[in-house]
């Protein structure tokens, strides 16, 4: 599992460290949702942290972009991540953004 350089940070999550940790080893997480992109479709998708139990994942690990408290505040960080990206760019491809060099 791989994270973000500059990973998006929810308000409402207190400690990443110990999350990201915690995701690493597959812990279940009630209150935690990720932002992860996806590569094949270039898109980036909200899953809460049980996803992560799938066999799917396990073999296919996500590339963690945001850690959020609740699905509104992963929204709220999409939000913000276009707004970066329109004044940054005067686009809003977020992936463009997120991972130009």
């Amino acid at each position: 599992m791989k994270f973000y350089k500059k990973l998006y940070v929810g308000d409402t999550v207190s400690n990443p460290d110990k999350i990201k940790r915690k995701l690493k080893k597959r812990a279940k997480l009630t209150n935690v949702y990720i932002i992860a992109y996806v590569e094949e479709d270039r898109r980036l998708e909200i899953y809460h942290s049980f996803m992560l139990q799938q066999h799917y994942y396990k073999e296919n690990p996500p590339y963690i972009v945001g850690i959020a408290g609740s699905s509104e505040e992963a929204n709220e960080m999409i939000c913000k991540i276009a707004e970066e990206a329109v004044q940054e760019t005067g686009e809003a491809d977020l992936i463009k953004y997120l991972f130009s060099v």
